[in-house]
């Protein structure tokens, strides 16, 4: 369950939680044309707070609302001061926040016509997305019988809401089957990303992740690669089969929500020693280290606030 904060800024201004709401015929509710971010921010060593890559996942929102069509009637630093706010109204050294722009009540049928475009942002606590324990153990996921979009059916450089339809059936079919988390394919069969992650493995000596093809461009993936290759680590963007990644030496999937999270078992075969393996490992802990700001290399990744 979301741990309901105080406040949630809405169309411009901070309202109590139980008050953001929308009308039944809402056009995104119905047609899911909308897009949204999922962003996180940590209590640093130093005390301070701060949200990690926050212009980053800003730019993306309004790429994403470039590709549907959507005009955001704000301007990035508006929506950037906003989520600090939103960060501060609620008291929240750390936590995660949810930017969302949809399209609001009016007209309906699939065109929305001038229907007016919402915004709304969100922060609520939450700790490791697929459980404390993942982090250091690793979970088990499936191959899903559903697969990844092709790249001419659904906007997939866009973090929309309608695309996760697809994820939305991946994970209740994985969980279903006794599986933490689902590995989905690209149209050509190759291993795509996980129903909200991106997915490394590592593999004699190299660590690979499928290509800007068909998946989402995550910023923790980009967060990783440009990590693991200042770390030494040989980085390849490279496709790669599921029987492929039942024989590698690691594997792991990363995200905002995910952050690293260990891979200790796919479609039953166990990964490496089924458990998080030395390179996961040290990413794991390097990234944290960023994260919570005690990397000043990557200091221009995270955005400070006070409360």
């Amino acid at each position: 369950m979301v741990q309901k904060s105080d406040k949630i800024w809405f169309d411009g201004k901070l309202v109590p939680w139980g008050e953001a709401n929308v009308h039944v015929l809402t056009h995104t509710l119905h047609y899911g044309v909308g897009v949204f971010e999922g962003i996180r921010a940590y209590k640093c060593t130093d005390g301070r707070s701060a949200v990690f890559r926050l212009k980053e996942h800003v730019d993306r929102l309004f790429d994403s609302a470039k590709i549907l069509h959507i005009t955001i009637p704000y301007t990035r630093e508006a929506i950037i001061k906003a989520i600090v706010e939103t960060l501060q109204a609620n008291r929240m050294a750390e936590g995660y926040i949810r930017p969302i722009v949809f399209i609001g009540d009016g007209m309906m049928g699939v065109h929305p016509g001038d229907n007016p475009i919402r915004v709304a942002i969100a922060t609520w606590p939450w700790g490791a997305y697929l459980g404390a324990e993942a982090l250091e153990k690793g979970i088990r996921v499936a191959t899903s019988s559903y697969i990844r979009h092709h790249v001419n059916i659904m906007m997939t450089k866009a973090k929309a809401s309608g695309n996760y339809l697809n994820s939305v059936l991946a994970k209740m079919e994985a969980k279903a089957n006794g599986y933490d988390e689902a590995v989905l394919l690209d149209p050509d069969g190759y291993v795509a990303e996980g129903s909200g992650e991106n997915i490394f493995l590592v593999r004699s000596g190299y660590l690979k992740t499928p290509p800007l093809t068909s998946i989402l461009e995550g910023i923790t993936r980009n967060s990783v690669m440009t990590l693991a290759a200042d770390l030494g680590y040989k980085v390849v963007e490279e496709r790669f089969t599921r029987d492929y990644l039942y024989v590698a030496d690691e594997a792991f999937f990363t995200g905002t929500a995910a952050e690293i999270t260990p891979i200790r078992e796919v479609d039953r075969r166990v990964i490496g020693e089924g458990k998080a393996g030395p390179v996961g490992k040290n990413l794991q802990t390097e990234y944290f280290k960023v994260v919570k700001g005690e990397n000043k290399k990557y200091e221009s990744w995270l955005h400070y606030y006070s409360l």
